[in-house]
Protein backbone atom coordinates (compact mmCIF):
# COMPACT_ATOMS: atom_id res chain seq x y z
CA UNK A 1 0.00 0.00 0.00
CA UNK A 2 2.76 2.59 0.40
CA UNK A 3 4.69 1.61 -2.85
CA UNK A 4 1.01 2.33 -4.21
CA UNK A 5 1.17 5.99 -2.05
CA UNK A 6 4.81 6.37 -3.82
CA UNK A 7 3.83 5.97 -7.16
CA UNK A 8 0.71 8.26 -6.90
CA UNK A 9 3.16 10.81 -5.28
CA UNK A 10 5.02 10.86 -8.37
CA UNK A 11 2.56 11.23 -11.19
CA UNK A 12 3.07 8.03 -13.03
CA UNK A 13 -0.10 6.78 -15.04
CA UNK A 14 -0.15 3.53 -13.41
CA UNK A 15 0.35 5.22 -9.80
CA UNK A 16 -2.56 7.09 -10.27
CA UNK A 17 -4.66 3.69 -11.55
CA UNK A 18 -3.79 1.73 -8.65
CA UNK A 19 -3.98 4.89 -5.89
CA UNK A 20 -7.62 4.90 -7.47
CA UNK A 21 -8.38 1.37 -6.99
CA UNK A 22 -7.06 1.67 -3.18
CA UNK A 23 -8.42 4.61 -2.34
CA UNK A 24 -12.02 3.40 -3.85
CA UNK A 25 -11.35 -0.27 -2.73
CA UNK A 26 -10.69 0.94 1.20
CA UNK A 27 -13.79 3.14 1.18
CA UNK A 28 -15.96 0.50 0.51
CA UNK A 29 -14.11 -1.81 3.14
CA UNK A 30 -14.40 1.15 5.77
CA UNK A 31 -17.78 1.49 5.09
CA UNK A 32 -18.49 -2.41 5.46
CA UNK A 33 -16.40 -1.79 8.47
CA UNK A 34 -18.68 0.35 9.69
CA UNK A 35 -21.78 -0.79 9.09
CA UNK A 36 -21.30 -3.93 10.73
CA UNK A 37 -20.23 -2.05 13.93
CA UNK A 38 -23.43 -0.31 13.92
CA UNK A 39 -25.51 -3.26 13.24
CA UNK A 40 -23.85 -5.03 16.07
CA UNK A 41 -24.85 -1.88 18.40
CA UNK A 42 -28.52 -1.83 17.16
CA UNK A 43 -28.88 -6.02 17.89
CA UNK A 44 -27.25 -5.52 20.95
CA UNK A 45 -29.58 -2.63 22.54
CA UNK A 46 -32.55 -3.86 21.00
CA UNK A 47 -31.58 -7.21 22.72
CA UNK A 48 -30.88 -5.29 25.88
CA UNK A 49 -34.46 -3.30 26.16
CA UNK A 50 -36.14 -6.51 25.47
CA UNK A 51 -34.43 -8.48 27.84
CA UNK A 52 -34.93 -5.72 30.45
CA UNK A 53 -38.39 -5.68 29.33
CA UNK A 54 -39.11 -9.05 30.06
CA UNK A 55 -37.16 -8.84 33.49
CA UNK A 56 -39.03 -6.46 35.76
CA UNK A 57 -43.18 -6.08 35.94
CA UNK A 58 -44.68 -2.49 37.13
CA UNK A 59 -46.50 -2.81 40.73
CA UNK A 60 -47.92 -0.18 42.58
CA UNK A 61 -44.78 0.15 44.81
CA UNK A 62 -42.79 0.29 41.63
CA UNK A 63 -40.51 -2.13 39.49
CA UNK A 64 -40.47 -5.65 40.52
CA UNK A 65 -38.28 -8.86 38.91
CA UNK A 66 -40.25 -11.11 37.29
CA UNK A 67 -39.19 -14.76 37.01
CA UNK A 68 -37.00 -14.22 34.10
CA UNK A 69 -35.88 -11.19 35.91
CA UNK A 70 -34.61 -13.39 38.83
CA UNK A 71 -32.99 -15.75 37.01
CA UNK A 72 -31.04 -13.58 34.71
CA UNK A 73 -30.35 -10.83 37.35
CA UNK A 74 -30.16 -12.59 40.92
CA UNK A 75 -29.37 -16.20 40.38
CA UNK A 76 -25.99 -17.73 40.34
CA UNK A 77 -26.68 -17.78 36.17
CA UNK A 78 -26.18 -13.67 36.30
CA UNK A 79 -22.62 -14.98 36.41
CA UNK A 80 -22.84 -16.96 33.30
CA UNK A 81 -24.18 -13.66 31.27
CA UNK A 82 -21.51 -11.20 32.63
CA UNK A 83 -18.44 -13.60 31.44
CA UNK A 84 -19.95 -15.00 28.42
CA UNK A 85 -19.34 -12.23 25.96
CA UNK A 86 -16.07 -11.94 26.70
CA UNK A 87 -15.20 -15.84 26.13
CA UNK A 88 -16.86 -14.99 22.92
CA UNK A 89 -14.69 -12.56 22.21
CA UNK A 90 -11.27 -14.62 22.54
CA UNK A 91 -13.26 -17.74 20.83
CA UNK A 92 -13.87 -15.03 17.44
CA UNK A 93 -10.36 -13.47 18.06
CA UNK A 94 -8.78 -17.27 17.77
CA UNK A 95 -11.11 -18.57 14.97
CA UNK A 96 -12.11 -15.85 12.54
CA UNK A 97 -9.20 -16.64 10.03
CA UNK A 98 -10.79 -20.30 9.77
CA UNK A 99 -14.38 -19.03 9.35
CA UNK A 100 -16.27 -18.63 6.57
CA UNK A 101 -17.34 -14.91 5.77
CA UNK A 102 -20.67 -16.25 6.49
CA UNK A 103 -20.28 -17.67 10.01
CA UNK A 104 -18.13 -14.75 10.52
CA UNK A 105 -21.26 -12.48 10.21
CA UNK A 106 -23.30 -14.79 12.47
CA UNK A 107 -21.11 -15.01 15.14
CA UNK A 108 -20.66 -11.48 15.38
CA UNK A 109 -23.55 -10.59 15.27
CA UNK A 110 -24.77 -13.32 18.50
CA UNK A 111 -22.23 -12.09 20.32
CA UNK A 112 -23.87 -8.78 19.93
CA UNK A 113 -27.08 -10.21 21.08
CA UNK A 114 -25.14 -11.81 24.10
CA UNK A 115 -23.58 -8.63 25.04
CA UNK A 116 -26.96 -7.04 25.15
CA UNK A 117 -28.26 -9.79 27.35
CA UNK A 118 -24.89 -8.73 29.76
CA UNK A 119 -25.84 -5.07 29.70
CA UNK A 120 -29.20 -5.13 30.04
CA UNK A 121 -29.01 -4.41 33.72
CA UNK A 122 -28.21 -0.96 32.71
CA UNK A 123 -32.03 -0.07 32.74
CA UNK A 124 -32.33 -1.51 36.21
CA UNK A 125 -29.60 1.03 37.44
CA UNK A 126 -29.75 4.00 35.19
CA UNK A 127 -32.82 6.21 34.30
CA UNK A 128 -34.09 5.92 30.78
CA UNK A 129 -33.37 9.23 29.29
CA UNK A 130 -30.11 9.81 30.83
CA UNK A 131 -28.96 6.80 28.88
CA UNK A 132 -30.44 7.94 25.77
CA UNK A 133 -27.95 11.40 26.43
CA UNK A 134 -25.37 9.29 27.39
CA UNK A 135 -25.54 7.07 24.07
CA UNK A 136 -25.50 9.69 21.89
CA UNK A 137 -23.10 11.74 23.63
CA UNK A 138 -21.00 8.23 22.82
CA UNK A 139 -21.75 8.23 19.44
CA UNK A 140 -20.91 12.08 18.95
CA UNK A 141 -17.66 11.13 20.71
CA UNK A 142 -17.06 8.28 19.04
CA UNK A 143 -17.47 9.67 15.72
CA UNK A 144 -15.26 12.37 15.94
CA UNK A 145 -12.52 10.14 17.55
CA UNK A 146 -12.95 7.39 14.85
CA UNK A 147 -12.36 9.75 11.94
CA UNK A 148 -9.82 11.46 13.53
CA UNK A 149 -7.73 8.19 13.88
CA UNK A 150 -8.68 7.49 10.09
CA UNK A 151 -7.83 10.82 8.63
CA UNK A 152 -4.75 11.80 10.61
CA UNK A 153 -1.32 11.30 9.47
CA UNK A 154 0.51 10.98 12.74
CA UNK A 155 1.31 6.98 13.37
CA UNK A 156 -0.70 5.88 16.46
CA UNK A 157 1.20 2.41 16.70
CA UNK A 158 3.10 3.56 19.52
CA UNK A 159 0.15 4.21 21.38
CA UNK A 160 -0.50 0.29 21.38
CA UNK A 161 1.59 -0.94 24.07
CA UNK A 162 0.62 1.62 26.39
CA UNK A 163 -3.27 1.09 25.49
CA UNK A 164 -3.06 -2.30 26.18
CA UNK A 165 -1.53 -2.53 29.38
CA UNK A 166 -4.29 0.29 30.28
CA UNK A 167 -6.90 -1.73 29.20
CA UNK A 168 -5.23 -5.28 31.30
CA UNK A 169 -5.31 -2.92 34.08
CA UNK A 170 -9.39 -1.86 33.89
CA UNK A 171 -10.50 -4.96 33.47
CA UNK A 172 -8.41 -6.93 36.39
CA UNK A 173 -9.76 -3.50 38.31
CA UNK A 174 -13.32 -4.24 37.34
CA UNK A 175 -13.25 -8.22 37.98
CA UNK A 176 -11.66 -7.09 41.38
CA UNK A 177 -14.65 -4.25 41.81
CA UNK A 178 -17.06 -6.63 41.20
CA UNK A 179 -16.79 -8.21 44.69
CA UNK A 180 -15.46 -5.18 46.98
CA UNK A 181 -17.84 -2.65 45.36
CA UNK A 182 -15.48 0.43 46.01
CA UNK A 183 -17.27 3.15 44.44
CA UNK A 184 -14.05 5.15 44.57
CA UNK A 185 -12.50 2.15 42.48
CA UNK A 186 -15.66 2.56 40.04
CA UNK A 187 -14.84 5.95 39.47
CA UNK A 188 -11.32 5.77 39.28
CA UNK A 189 -11.90 2.80 36.70
CA UNK A 190 -14.75 5.12 34.27
CA UNK A 191 -12.25 7.94 34.48
CA UNK A 192 -9.33 6.08 33.66
CA UNK A 193 -11.53 3.83 30.98
CA UNK A 194 -13.04 6.12 28.96
CA UNK A 195 -9.25 7.72 28.52
CA UNK A 196 -8.17 4.38 27.53
CA UNK A 197 -11.01 3.81 24.85
CA UNK A 198 -10.63 7.32 23.62
CA UNK A 199 -7.70 6.58 22.49
CA UNK A 200 -8.61 2.74 21.57
CA UNK A 201 -11.14 4.50 19.51
CA UNK A 202 -8.44 6.22 17.02
CA UNK A 203 -5.87 3.96 17.36
CA UNK A 204 -8.25 1.25 15.83
CA UNK A 205 -9.58 2.92 13.69
CA UNK A 206 -6.00 3.84 11.74
CA UNK A 207 -4.78 -0.36 12.21
CA UNK A 208 -8.08 -1.17 10.76
CA UNK A 209 -7.40 1.00 8.05
CA UNK A 210 -4.24 -0.41 7.50
CA UNK A 211 -4.95 -3.56 7.38
CA UNK A 212 -6.62 -3.73 3.94
CA UNK A 213 -5.33 -4.72 0.83
CA UNK A 214 -5.90 -4.31 -2.76
CA UNK A 215 -4.99 -8.10 -3.20
CA UNK A 216 -7.77 -9.45 -0.64
CA UNK A 217 -10.25 -11.36 -1.54
CA UNK A 218 -13.49 -10.92 -1.30
CA UNK A 219 -14.09 -13.60 1.79
CA UNK A 220 -10.52 -12.19 3.52
CA UNK A 221 -11.77 -8.92 2.99
CA UNK A 222 -14.94 -9.41 4.48
CA UNK A 223 -13.35 -11.32 7.75
CA UNK A 224 -10.89 -8.31 8.07
CA UNK A 225 -14.43 -6.08 8.05
CA UNK A 226 -15.93 -8.27 10.88
CA UNK A 227 -13.09 -8.41 12.70
CA UNK A 228 -12.34 -4.55 12.72
CA UNK A 229 -15.91 -3.98 13.06
CA UNK A 230 -15.76 -6.46 16.57
CA UNK A 231 -12.63 -4.07 17.86
CA UNK A 232 -14.84 -0.93 17.47
CA UNK A 233 -18.00 -2.28 18.53
CA UNK A 234 -15.71 -2.91 21.75
CA UNK A 235 -14.61 0.23 21.97
CA UNK A 236 -17.90 2.23 21.52
CA UNK A 237 -19.73 0.08 24.29
CA UNK A 238 -16.79 0.12 26.67
CA UNK A 239 -16.71 3.82 25.99
CA UNK A 240 -20.46 4.48 26.39
CA UNK A 241 -20.40 2.28 29.59
CA UNK A 242 -17.75 3.98 31.08
CA UNK A 243 -19.41 7.53 30.47
CA UNK A 244 -22.56 5.98 31.93
CA UNK A 245 -20.91 5.30 35.12
CA UNK A 246 -19.83 8.58 35.22
CA UNK A 247 -22.62 11.03 33.86
CA UNK A 248 -25.44 8.40 34.00
CA UNK A 249 -28.89 9.32 36.70
CA UNK A 250 -29.31 6.69 38.77
CA UNK A 251 -33.08 5.69 39.29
Amino acid sequence: MADLDRRYAQGTTVGRTDAGVVDQGLRAYMIRVYNYMASGVAITGVVAYAVYAMAVTQTATGLELTSFGSFMFASPFKWVVIFAPLALVFFISARINSMSLGTAQIVFWAFAALMGASISSIFLVYAGESIARVFFITAASFGALSLWGYTTNRDLTGWGSFLFMGLIGIIIASLVNLFVASTALQFAVSVIGVLIFAGLTAYDTQQIKEMYSVNDDGSVSGRKAVMGALRLYLDFINLFMMLLQLFGNRR
